[in-house]
């Protein structure tokens, strides 16, 4: 593999982890939806924290919003796993000389990218986090797997953003 392959090489590989990553957990919340669901209910609800009356007013235990949320989740996850597979695509094409450069591939794995940072740090770390309390959560507490995933979604991104002339002429 040549120096102007390596840059994209691994940008295509860190992408379609993200991607299959991504798309499996969505495809997990859709065909196992009960799992994840009780989950969101139980960190909305605020009913495993530490069940402080200054904060128990933010609890949401309406289980048909409990079960929008959860269904908007799921619709962005899988959103998020069809741009990254798409970019996924476009680096493969790249790589293979099908297109002149990696423009259009660097564009849609920076959208599907921050999609899963808006979701997971964003959406789980701060939101479920710190306004549901759910860090108080012994048993319903995913802030361990969104910090994951937001480490991989951030070291992804900070690679196809890193200013190379490897990148070459990209493709609107």
């Amino acid at each position: 593999m040549t120096a102007e392959r390596t840059l994209p090489a691994a940008a295509l590989a860190l992408t379609a982890t993200v991607a299959v990553s991504t798309a499996l957990v969505a495809f997990g919340n859709i065909t196992d939806f009960g799992t994840n669901e009780e989950f969101v209910r139980h960190v909305l609800a605020m009913d495993t924290t530490f069940q402080d009356p200054d904060l128990m007013w933010r609890a949401i235990t309406d289980h048909s919003l409990q079960d929008a949320v959860y269904v908007a989740i799921i619709a962005w996850e899988t959103a998020a796993a069809l741009v990254l597979l798409a970019a996924t695509v476009q680096w493969v094409r790249g790589l293979a000389g099908r297109t002149l450069g990696h423009g259009r591939a660097r564009r849609l794995t920076t959208v599907g990218l921050v999609m899963l940072l808006l979701l997971f740090g964003l959406g789980f770390m701060a939101i479920g986090g710190e306004w549901f309390a759910m860090w108080q959560s012994s048993k319903w507490n995913g802030l361990d797997a969104a910090t994951r995933e937001v480490l991989l979604a951030g070291i992804t991104l900070l690679l196809v953003q890193l200013p190379s002339p490897r990148w070459g002429v990209g493709v609107p």
